[in-house]
């Protein structure tokens, strides 16, 4: 393979010059800003970022230092501006810029493969982004090529021989889970599923636990059986046998930070998606209690689910209803103030708060929250009636008060 890379058709040559810029691209200055008409017909500057951004604020470029495995300073922020420019959605740019690296690489003399695996990887995940499933399956399996059997001499890619040097040749890295994830998405794009499902398979030997690789093997089963029948079997490539010393090494590789948040982030999916079905069962056990007349047993229930979502205006509302049966009242009145601070419209919590006023002997508090929900929903003939028994008792508290004094 050669040093010089070939750009897809259409794309910016990354390396050969300045990025061209939106202005210089439509016939402007091409000194990175743009401008815009006004109407005295001068051109009011405007940065390159967009108009929201200030001129006198100083642009956060901190993350072109960050570390870049044991690439030089100037090719690791190529490369760290190409993962930034990914991660905002510009793949196409960000293409460009790993290819710069990649070129740079051969040009210093880079010797460690492992740095140029990642950007040959990165740029797959680039073209896989655009579209381009061939040149992703391409980088992919220059990936992993590079991986078992290349590594840079004099500035040259060069095979391996392993005879000549097996303890270097074992040491490089024989399969990496990104580039398979990667290059097996883009054949199934391709509708070449027995390749994609020889690829998943291969990532789950390195690691059971990755849930796309489940995923994607269960979809193609379901292709391959509809397009080559029962024996699809058979016709399958050879799946390689992942030796336990790469599984190993797989295992015990430290997480690059990237990976870690990722981790981290996924941990905390599943823990709010497992608190989720839990709260959602404790909340469904309560009212199934409440239909059978279980009120303390509900009321458990409804407690525990606390412990899950603090801020459900539901648990608090549902929660009353137990205490107003069990004459809890005062309980009952903070449980919908608590509601209400959460949903300062819900009819519910006005509504079961004037019974707890009520309980508690406090007709004006109760005929006030009642009111409120004739206004919210004058429909509520609930509230009708019992704003009636409450006035009612309202007036009859105020002539005995009248009576003994």
């Amino acid at each position: 393979m050669g040093n010089a890379q070939q750009n897809p058709p259409g794309r910016r040559r990354g390396g050969s010059g300045p990025e061209q810029t939106a202005a210089s691209a439509g016939g402007g200055t091409g000194n990175g800003s743009g401008s815009k008409e006004v109407a005295n017909g001068k051109a009011e500057r405007i940065p390159a970022g967009g108009p929201e951004e200030s001129l006198c604020q100083p642009v956060d470029k901190s993350y072109l230092d960050a570390p870049a495995g044991g690439l030089p300073p100037h090719l690791a922020r190529i490369k760290n501006e190409g993962n930034h420019l990914f991660k905002h959605g510009q793949f196409a740019d960000a293409l460009d810029k790993y290819t710069e690296a990649i070129d740079g690489c051969a040009q210093a003399g880079v010797s460690n493969p492992e740095d140029l695996c990642v950007l040959y990887s990165n740029r797959a995940a680039c073209y896989l982004k655009d579209g381009n499933s061939a040149d992703c399956i391409e980088d992919c399996t220059k990936y992993l090529r590079v991986g078992r059997f290349w590594d840079l001499v004099n500035g040259e890619l060069q095979r391996i021989v392993c005879v000549c040097d097996p303890f270097r040749a074992l040491q490089l890295q024989p399969y990496h889970l990104k580039a398979l994830l990667r290059r097996a998405t883009a054949h199934e794009s391709l509708e070449r599923y027995r390749k994609a499902y020889v690829d998943y398979k291969t990532v789950l030997q390195l690691d059971p636990g990755v849930q796309v690789a489940h995923d994607g093997v269960h979809r193609i089963t379901r292709m391959l059986i509809e397009q080559d029948g029962p024996e699809w079997r058979s016709k399958l490539p050879e799946i390689p046998a992942v030796s336990l010393s790469a599984q190993r090494e797989h295992r015990e590789k430290p997480a690059s930070v990237q990976e870690a948040r990722a981790r981290a982030a996924r941990a905390l999916r599943e823990e709010a998606r497992r608190q989720e079905c839990r709260f959602g069962a404790l909340k469904r056990e309560g009212d199934e209690l409440v239909k059978k007349n279980r009120f303390e047993d509900a009321l458990d229930k409804y407690s525990e689910c606390f412990a899950f979502k603090a801020d459900e205006c539901a648990v608090y509302t549902n929660r009353a209803i137990c205490l107003l049966k069990l004459s809890r009242f005062q309980e009952a009145k903070q449980d919908c103030d608590s509601a209400l601070r959460l949903d300062p419209a819900n009819k519910k919590a006005f509504y079961r708060r004037a019974l707890a006023h009520k309980g508690l002997k406090d007709y004006l508090s109760a005929s006030g929250d009642l009111e409120e929900v004739l206004r919210l929903d004058p429909n509520v003939g609930e509230a009708e009636q019992e704003l009636l028994d409450v006035t009612a008792l309202l007036r009859q508290t105020l002539v005995d008060d009248a009576a003994h004094s």
